[in-house]
């Protein structure tokens, strides 16, 4: 039985956090609907390439435009197995959307499998579904997390942490990480 991800984006999601999982679900069968609140299918988000360059920061160039397969707004959250959250910049708004936070505790509330990476934790904080949860995030997220309830843990950008049915992390380096856990989550055996 094929499986069925919803991905959270939106303008300015990271380049490799958007197109990267979505590639990689795809390739192993699993169907993925990419969408973003506020826009429908066939629109395009801009995304953002974030580099360390020598700021004391990332910098943020832009990417590749990324075409949404589905609307929002029309999604059926029964029909999904798993949501993978992405990074960037679009965490930090679109999880001011309240169907946004709705969709997200309803994957928790049934404990159905989660990914989420870097930045995308913002909107697992705003949605308060991480109380007496270990998991990483983008440094810089560390604090929310904490606010929220959980326990953050800093990784090398290079490595997941799964609680339960959620896998994180810090960063793109860490997508062969995150994913390999979402596989073990959404029960995908690769030989």
């Amino acid at each position: 039985m094929s499986k069925k991800v919803l991905m959270l984006a939106g303008d300015f999601v990271e380049d490799y956090e958007i197109m990267v999982p979505y590639q990689a679900l795809l390739s192993v069968g699993v169907e993925v609907d990419v969408v973003c609140p506020g826009k429908k299918k066939g629109e395009q988000i801009a995304t953002a390439v974030h580099d360390f360059v020598g700021f004391q920061t990332y910098a943020e160039l832009r990417g590749h435009n990324f075409t949404l397969n589905q609307t929002f707004e029309s999604i059926n959250l029964e029909n999904y197995d798993g949501l993978y959250v992405c990074g960037g910049r679009a965490p930090e708004y679109i999880r001011l959307n309240k169907e946004v936070i709705l969709a997200t505790k309803h994957f928790f509330d049934r404990n159905l499998p989660v990914a989420a990476i870097c930045h995308g934790i913002q909107i697992l904080t705003a949605a308060d579904v991480l109380k007496g949860r270990t998991l990483t995030a983008y440094p810089a997220v560390g604090p929310e997390v904490t606010l929220a309830g959980g326990t953050f843990k800093e990784i090398n950008a290079d490595e997941a942490i799964t609680d339960g049915n959620l896998t994180t992390s810090p960063a793109w380096p860490g997508h062969p990480a995150i994913l390999k856990e979402f596989y073990k989550l959404l029960g995908i055996t690769i030989s």
